[in-house]
């Protein structure tokens, strides 16, 4: 494993270039009630369209550092490109941030070299990660936010914390995990899950 306190930016900046290829599909989230897409999450994939674990089998911790980074820089080009609208929800990797605000400057400059508004950078980490220092992940979390950014938690209740990060976090955005989701209007189980969540979260101001 690398040692995160010992990894600096120009450790990160002058580290071999990754030995593979990757692009991004974009999955829109849609309002319900206009129709219309509020946002995409970029979602890795490979250069021919290979699935994410096709990728994610190339990541090793030698490498983890300078992928969080690329897939910023990949995401933000390729939604320029495209013009996708509404909001830009990113992914990363927690265990592969090692200061919160130097791994900001690099998503900063792609979003200013490719015209894109960071208003709508959405970034977005899954409670399926095994989060390795959850002090860490909270000074991200602030750091993001102070800085103008909204945070989502993804697969929410599906993951290995569950309520615990909300109680030490406020994430902007709760992503509800499609194991609570499916067949929710057949199962009153999952109904009454689902909405004391949503309760939960109005109270937090999530």
């Amino acid at each position: 494993m690398v040692d995160a306190a010992r990894v600096d930016c120009r450790q990160c900046r002058d580290a071999e270039a990754l030995s593979f290829d990757f692009s991004m599909a974009f999955q829109p989230i849609v309002d319900l009630d206009s129709r219309q897409p509020l946002a995409h999450e970029a979602l890795v994939r490979g250069p021919a369209g290979e699935g994410a674990d096709w990728v994610f089998a190339r990541v090793n911790p030698d490498n983890r550092y300078r992928f969080d980074q690329a897939c910023r820089v990949k995401a933000i080009e390729l939604a320029a490109r495209l013009g996708l609208p509404g909001y830009l929800s990113i992914n990363f990797m927690p265990n592969a941030v090692y200061d919160p605000a130097a791994c900001l400057r690099t998503t900063l400059a792609a979003a200013d070299r490719f015209g894109f508004p960071t208003d709508r950078i959405v970034f977005e980490f899954t409670e399926g990660e095994r989060v390795e220092d959850l002090r860490h992940l909270k000074r991200i979390v602030q750091h993001y936010q102070s800085r103008g950014f909204r945070v989502a938690l993804d697969d929410f209740g599906a993951g290995y914390a569950g309520l615990g990060l909300l109680t030490e976090l406020q994430p902007d955005v709760i992503k509800l995990d499609m194991s609570l989701i499916r067949g929710l209007d057949q199962d009153p189980r999952r109904r009454a899950i689902v909405e004391h969540t949503h309760a939960l979260c109005r109270s937090l101001g999530i």
